[in-house]
This record gives structure tokens, C-alpha cells and sequence, in this order.
């Protein structure tokens, strides 16, 4: 996960605050973390099948 590159959320202060990442360019997966831990090889990532995250997020929106 050292090579992929990861996007806040819009929603986190400057600092990362409480929020998490989301590592983009995979095509199947979609790996997330906790911003408060991010850099390379720092806290867990949990890794989702890229369709049950987007129907994750297209549920949250609404």
C-alpha cells in the first residue's frame, strides 16, 4: 500500500482530523485508513470490493 496514492476526505480539516482516506487508481479494491495514521506502512488499511464501495458511499449521500 506504500505505492498507491491516498485521497482525504473533503470533509477533514487541515490536520486530517477524524476522517478517513481512500487509496484511488485500483481497479477492484478500494483500500481505506484512518487519517490520523496515515504515511507510508501506518495503521491498518481495510481493504473493500470496489462495488460494495460504491454502494457504501452512494448510500451515505443520500
Amino acid at each position: 500500500m506504500t505505492s498507491v496514492r491516498w485521497r482525504t476526505s473533503s470533509y477533514s480539516n487541515g490536520s486530517g482530523g477524524n476522517c478517513v482516506e481512500v487509496a484511488v487508481g485500483l481497479p477492484d479494491v478500494v483500500p481505506v485508513r484512518d487519517s490520523k495514521q496515515s504515511g507510508a506502512g501506518a495503521g491498518p488499511v481495510l481493504l473493500f470490493r470496489a462495488a460494495a464501495w460504491g454502494t457504501f458511499v452512494d448510500e451515505m449521500r443520500h
